[in-house]
């Protein structure tokens, strides 16, 4: 009597392990791999937006004169020769910003503008794309840390702005493992360039 109920036990224990495994824990891990894919691609979209909004001057933050004026595709596109860093690091630096002096030292630089455009456009196909992930996450934090730099001290809250939210969103997405849904981070992890060289995962 004492074996078979001790026999049932084990049996309804490793049952609902199981039946654990089978059902709550991987149907969790399935939505948080999902919300982080979703994650993963709205920032791609956000910096790879603002790499063609930019580029052209479609008028959605790139492309106003000074008065205000829309000029779409006119002389603030990139491609046009206008500057896409020189705006903000000239006016978007509050005047007590303790590296305001380094900060006015790149406004206009041409280096500065292809780093940051192509920046822009290198985190935001691997976000998207879901490859190359530790660089791309990477460079993303440090760009925004160099954002959140710019913009010290903050405004409306002394510590937390939208620009800190996007380096810790950064690290989630780094360690997360983000590229292996809704995008092609399994495929790209088992080339032999990756397995020869893991920074490129």
């Amino acid at each position: 009597m004492n074996v078979h109920l001790t026999h049932r036990r084990h049996h309804d224990a490793d049952h609902a392990g199981h039946e654990g495994q089978a059902g709550i824990t991987p149907r969790n891990e399935t939505m948080l791999d999902r919300s982080i894919a979703t994650l993963r691609i709205a920032f791609g979209v956000t910096f790879l937006w603002a790499f063609v909004d930019k580029t052209f001057a479609l008028g959605f933050h790139t492309g106003y004169d000074q008065e205000g004026v829309l000029d779409r595709f006119g002389p603030a596109a990139w491609i046009n020769g206008g500057s896409p860093t020189e705006g903000f690091l000239t006016f978007g630096v509050p005047a007590d910003n303790p590296f305001k002096g380094f900060f006015d030292a790149l406004a206009g630089q041409a280096w500065v503008d292809w780093l940051f455009m192509l920046g822009l456009l290198g985190i935001g196909v691997t976000l998207l794309l879901g490859v190359g992930m530790r660089i791309g996450t990477a460079a993303g934090a440090l760009m925004y840390a160099f954002m959140y730099a710019a913009v010290l001290p903050l405004e409306n809250n002394p510590v937390v702005d939208d620009h800190l939210v996007g380096i810790i969103v950064m690290a989630v997405l780094f360690f997360g493992a983000a590229g292996r849904t809704w995008g092609f981070g399994r495929a790209w992890e088992e080339t032999h360039l990756v397995q020869q060289y893991p920074v490129l995962r």
